[in-house]
């Protein structure tokens, strides 16, 4: 039975003319995404070069308000929204997932909506004085991933269109649909030209790397594809926000409360059936609470509801797509012939649909498995023993990624110092993962750089000028 909603006709196209997109834990079609050619990025680029001295001559106050009425409409669409996203990224209405996601696309367009970015005195003696200015960019070109596409997109797109900007965005190939929709409503409100949805393959993508008339690239996505924008916008120095792959650690500390922290922990590894870039990857457990945390986590993996998004109660779902599926098993399966000990999961869960992985826990394992050293974006998690502070904090280190890490302990105090100690861009304590559209948010090392989020993110979609008098 294919379903589908208002927002869905309005954004698939013909079977003839599109290319079909799966649901991703049945596998049936949903509908149909445009193919967009490199001559359809040109044109949309030059239409948003076109429409945006009047966007950005509209002001600030004038744009935000725009940005708080394009929120209204996603939330008075919020379901509709939850049950395509679902369908085709997989996760679940319910839980922190597709209704979740949604509610914080209408946040995170509020927010910057709201944030202020005045004008900084950074000099003054007398009558001399020097002021920085944040003005305009111009257009702006963002590439998103498909594990969380349609929040992700709006952390490109509405910090750039408060600044002044105008956009042209393409969707993942896994993800389209639920992101044109998001476009759709964005477009209700804005003028013609001011954002366009580009939903091409990766030649696509690549021009937009490369175009000489893009002022800005975000992306969110692989260090490795992330290289590659680098090389790419090199000639025309396109400034550029990179978001790019995490292999996050966690450390527990001796002493740590397992039950108090338990709940955080769970969803620290497995939010978005751990299908999330700064999720928890590799979990480094103090001896003496060792045992403990493995029974906690395996226990709550074991009896937490997996299976179609759309069915009441489910608060896991699939591997988006084939690729990924086969990353996990493989990466789990290595684990297991090196001899660590699988304590739950560890299999498809083909009764469910094709690309079902049954939540994981695997102990006794070291670093220097795969599991362990390479981002594995599922639903398994390493936990790894450790008896020396130090030796834990240098291994967490060790990868050349730096995008999240978290420490769990009682004594928060404790926590921080080791946090200081960590390479990451963001460390939670005693929590992972979790945002606010107020405080930054960046990598470090093979992560990427450039922030998002709160003035920082304003910044970032900005050209700082000073004026000097």
């Amino acid at each position: 039975m294919t379903v589908t909603t208002s927002l869905l006709d309005a954004v698939t196209v013909d079977e003839g003319q599109g290319r079909a997109i799966p649901d991703a834990a049945t596998r049936e079609t949903i509908g149909y995404a445009p193919v967009h050619s490199v001559a359809d990025l040109d044109a949309a680029i030059a239409a948003a070069r076109a429409a945006q001295p009047a966007w950005n001559a509209l002001g600030h106050a004038e744009r935000s308000r725009i940005l708080h009425a394009i929120a209204d409409d996603l939330e008075a669409n919020a379901e509709e929204l939850a049950v395509l996203l679902s369908r085709e990224q997989g996760k679940p209405l319910d839980g922190p997932n597709a209704r979740f996601e949604v509610g914080a696309c209408a946040v995170w367009t509020r927010v910057p909506a709201d944030t202020e970015l005045e004008p900084e005195v950074v000099f003054e003696d007398g009558p001399a004085r020097a002021e920085i200015h944040y003005d305009a960019l111009g257009v702006v070109g963002a590439i998103g991933p498909w594990n969380w596409p349609m929040m992700i997109a709006v952390w490109q797109i509405a910090p750039s269109l408060r600044m002044g900007n105008t956009v042209v965005v393409k969707p993942s190939e896994y993800t389209p649909l639920s992101v044109l929709a998001l476009v759709e409503i964005y477009n209700r409100h804005l003028p013609a030209g001011v954002l366009t949805a580009i939903s091409g393959d990766r030649e696509v993508g690549a021009a937009i790397a490369a175009h000489p008339d893009l002022d800005k690239i975000m992306f969110t996505g692989s260090t490795a594809t992330g290289r590659r924008i680098v090389e790419a916008s090199a000639h025309n120095l396109a400034r550029l926000t990179l978001e790019l792959g995490g292999n996050d650690a966690g450390i527990v500390l001796p002493g740590t409360d397992v039950a108090a922290i338990a709940e955080n922990l769970f969803w620290g590894c497995f939010i978005n059936t751990g299908q999330t870039c700064a999720a928890l990857k590799r979990l480094y457990v103090h001896d003496s609470v060792y045992d403990e945390v493995v029974d906690t986590l395996a226990g709550m993996a074991a009896q937490m509801p997996m299976g179609r998004g759309l069915d009441a109660g489910n608060v896991l779902g699939p591997l988006q797509n084939e690729k990924q599926f086969d990353i996990v098993r493989d990466l789990v399966d290595d684990a297991r012939a090196r001899g660590a000990r699988i304590v739950t999961g560890g299999s498809a869960a083909p009764e469910l649909g094709p690309l079902f992985y049954r939540a994981t826990v695997v102990a006794d394992i070291e670093d220097g498995a795969r599991l362990v050293d390479e981002e594995q974006f599922g639903p398994a998690i390493p936990v790894i023993r450790y008896t020396d502070l130090d030796d834990a904090v240098a291994r967490a280190n060790a990868s050349e990624q730096g995008l999240g890490a978290s420490v769990w302990s009682a004594d928060v105090d404790a926590a921080v110092e080791v946090a200081k100690r960590l390479q990451a861009g963001t460390v939670w304590i005693n929590g992972h993962g979790g945002l606010n559209p107020v405080v930054p948010f960046g990598g470090i090392k093979a992560s990427g750089y450039g922030m998002e989020f709160g003035v920082q993110g304003l910044k970032a979609v900005a050209a700082p000028k000073v004026i000097s008098r």
